[in-house]
């Protein structure tokens, strides 16, 4: 897989700035696949194992990004990824630049000016999978930013994901759309171990509470279509399941909780969600209301 130079028939030559867990699985993809890859890290030896595997180790920033026309960056922060690139010159001029690292849709927007100003194009990308999963058919990965960029490469950018897809000519939506995820993940693994806590306290073992409660379990993310039709419309009125109805549940999962000694801060944020926004008047309205709360409205 890997699209092909078309003068020579050889695959594109790839560079991997940053061999931390993340960057050495992906100059991994691109070396199994059989792209020419040259790799570069602040700590030299971490590229070992990847040159006896047939990487190219450069000696600096600079040979590193003027041996091919795909750059891709996987360090610790944009600053860092400016920094480094800052390092390669005018080489920068005229390549492509996936940057894969973390930070906030800003600090991606910034990174994007930045390379372009230098002549280079310019892709933001957020993995969404673990190191060992880079390269997977199911691994998603969203990217924002040049079109041109991911056009050309695109067989390049599958061997990070399968499920990679460029979302917008905007570098900082992918950041977005992965803190968005991930709050959605926090969310639920928070509660879920809030309730498995209850549940072994009373003696309950929690497979078995999903074995048994598996259907409810899943009504809740099946849900959230609704909620972010909601949402987009600003329309929060309902017949059913309304604010006033959550409010005994979550003061009875509160009371519960103090009374067996179980955490109970998780469960009374929420109480204090819902209570608020039905003394302010919104008790007919559907739960999707509270994102004025998080608007700060």
């Amino acid at each position: 897989m890997g699209s092909t130079t078309g003068d020579t028939g050889t695959r594109t030559a790839v560079t991997v700035i940053g061999l931390g867990e993340m960057g050495t699985a992906l100059a991994g993809a691109f070396v199994e696949a059989g792209h020419p890859t040259t790799v570069w890290n602040r700590s030299r030896e971490k590229a070992a194992p990847l040159v006896e595997k047939g990487a190219r180790p450069a000696a600096d920033v600079r040979e590193a990004v003027a041996a091919g026309p795909l750059v891709v960056v996987s360090v610790k922060g944009n600053h860092t990824a400016r920094e480094v690139l800052g390092a390669a010159g005018d080489a920068l001029a005229g390549r492509s630049v996936v940057n894969l690292t973390d930070g906030t849709s800003a600090e991606a927007r910034e990174t994007a000016a930045w390379v372009r100003e230098r002549g280079a194009g310019y892709l933001h990308g957020q993995i969404m999978t673990i190191a060992p999963a880079v390269g997977s058919p199911d691994a998603v990965v969203f990217y924002g930013g040049d079109e041109a960029v991911y056009d050309r490469h695109r067989e390049e950018l599958r061997l990070v994901g399968g499920r990679g897809s460029r979302i917008a000519d905007d570098a900082g939506l992918p950041t977005l759309y992965g803190m968005a995820v991930h709050g959605t993940m926090w969310g639920v693994l928070n509660g879920f171990l809030h309730a498995a806590a209850l549940l072994t306290d009373a003696g309950v073992d929690v497979t078995r509470f999903l074995e048994q409660a598996g259907p409810s379990v899943s009504a809740v993310t099946s849900i959230l279509p609704s909620i972010a039709d909601e949402v987009d419309r600003g329309a929060y009125a309902l017949e059913f399941g309304a604010l006033q109805h959550h409010l005994p549940s979550v003061e009875d999962l509160v009371r519960e909780s103090r009374d067996r000694g179980i955490d109970a801060s998780f469960p009374g944020y929420t109480l204090d969600l819902v209570a608020r926004a039905v003394a302010d008047g919104h008790a007919d309205d559907s739960y999707s209301r509270l994102v004025e709360h998080f608007r700060g409205r």
